[in-house]
């Protein structure tokens, strides 16, 4: 069968402006090589931050799904971005040969050579670094991401300090998925995959199985599942015996094996959720469990929007406008699966059934208020710039050529203000119809009767507004229609 036309100019959307790899980056030697391409350190220009660079070679990139597979990647990282134990995604570009990744430079190393080192951990050790990655996979998992390649090699330290933090990284294997959809392809890696992925029937779960593994490996030092070839491996992992006889199992507590088996259970349906572990009585008896309910993703940030001002979600809903494809398409994935119907909109039933799904629950009136409040435009629907602004990290609001490209949008003339007519004229384009004086009046800081660069960017910047003026308000008369 010939293969289908594709084609490897402009992956990622990219716009002829957008600043190249060695304006930005002065590069350096390599550290690293995979199937694709390899890892390089490098130092920004303008500070000398020193970061790694993923150039991944066109040249091997053979079919459509290995195009797709990089634009997922990076769609990826830009979704789940944030989070304190995901590798930060510094900024991606292109050339005619490759597609290059910047990310924070992690100088402690992968968890793999610290287990090699230490053999196993101690269950209060093991505790403290096993939390953290449930919680970053609890993250992925909720923003519709599916790993795919959990391992200890794909979890980084950031220092060889005894306070470094853990990043996961490495997403050239993950997914976007929806809840009740099914994957058949064979990727992972031998140790870690999870039996229903080797017999091609699986979704979200097998991350917690790879977990699982992971945890195993952290308690002994040794795999649960093992062999000389990758069939004698296989074959262990479809048995699913695990040996807690051997040492040092005879001495590690029971909560702690109770939690292997959680995760090591053979019927996915049957095995436990990322939400359900950080809960769980061994996490609890090392004090690390999180002793508070657990917050989706999505309602966290829109709990945060809520709390903004009129004239702040507009302008949110402009930045977002000025997202780059590879930063708009995880948002797209995310949106997609809440959408049920696919109508374009978000409802009250949708965004209750997916946090259903996640296993949230959310009081009826809150539900109702925060997507009342998130309706910027008041049609009773999230359409899609609407979600995007309620959604999107603020740590894209630190990207100073995002903020000029919104400012510029708003301000028609070129003049470097934003007047109150092209202010108004903003706001009815989102539905918005509050007085545009007032509105202005809370970004004009200097009280010139417009804004300018400076009150624009610190309008976007200043995530403090602890619920005052008018964002209080409007939370506490929206409440007030459902209670």
């Amino acid at each position: 069968m010939p293969t289908a036309s594709f084609s490897v100019q402009n992956i990622l959307g990219k716009s002829p402006t957008d600043p190249r790899l060695e304006e930005l980056f002065a590069l350096d030697k390599q550290i690293g090589k995979g199937a694709f391409g390899v890892v390089r350190l490098a130092k920004k220009k303008a500070t000398g931050e020193p970061v790694a660079v993923k150039s991944i070679s066109k040249a091997k990139l053979v079919c459509k799904e290995d195009v797709k597979d990089v634009q997922a990647e990076v769609a990826i990282m830009n979704l789940v971005a944030g989070h304190n134990n995901v590798v930060t995604l510094e900024s991606t570009h292109e050339d005619k040969d490759y597609v290059h990744i910047v990310m924070e430079l992690c100088q402690g190393g992968e968890l793999f050579d610290h287990i090699v080192e230490a053999q196993h951990f101690s269950e209060r050790k093991a505790a403290q670094i096993f939390r953290k990655m449930v919680e970053v996979v609890n993250h992925c998992h909720e923003l519709g991401v599916m790993h795919r390649d959990l391992k200890p090699e794909n979890f980084l330290l950031t220092s060889k300090t005894t306070d470094a933090e853990l990043k996961l990284t490495d997403f050239g294997l993950g997914v976007f998925f929806k809840h009740g959809e099914r994957f058949r392809d064979l990727v992972g890696s031998p140790y870690y995959v999870a039996p229903e992925v080797l017999r091609k029937n699986y979704s979200h779960e097998a991350d917690m199985w790879s977990l699982g593994v992971i945890l195993y490996i952290l308690l002994s030092g040794l795999p649960p599942f093992w062999g000389d070839t990758e069939d004698q491996i296989f074959k262990m992992v479809l048995k699913g015996a695990i040996d807690f006889k051997s040492e040092p199992w005879p001495r590690i507590s029971e909560a702690a094996k109770d939690c292997v088996k959680r995760l090591l259970e053979m019927d996915a349906a049957k095995r436990a959720t990322a939400e359900q572990i950080l809960k769980h009585d061994w996490l609890i008896k090392e004090g690390v469990a999180l002793d508070i309910e657990m917050d989706s993703v999505v309602l966290k940030r829109m709990r945060q929007f809520a709390q903004m001002n009129k004239l702040k979600k507009m302008a949110l809903m402009v930045v977002g406008q000025n997202l780059s494809p590879d930063e708009m398409s995880g948002l797209n994935e995310l949106f997609k699966s809440i959408d049920a119907d696919g109508s374009g909109t978000i409802t009250v039933e949708e965004m209750r059934k997916a946090l259903q799904n996640w296993g949230h629950r959310i009081s009826e009136s809150e539900l109702q208020s925060l997507m009342a409040i998130a309706d910027v435009d008041g049609d009773g629907l999230i359409d899609y710039n609407e979600f995007v602004a309620a959604t999107m990290h603020l740590s894209k609001l630190e990207k100073e050529e995002l903020l000029q490209k919104a400012f510029k949008q708003l301000d028609k003339d070129g003049s470097g203000t934003i007047s109150i007519d092209e202010l108004s004229d903003a706001l009815r384009r989102f539905g918005i119809y509050d007085d545009a004086k007032d509105l202005l009046s809370q970004a004009d800081t200097n009280g010139d009767g417009q804004i300018d660069y400076a009150e624009f960017s610190w309008l976007l910047r200043n995530h403090n507004e602890n619920l005052q003026g008018s964002a209080r308000a409007e939370i506490k008369g929206q409440l007030a229609k459902f209670i």
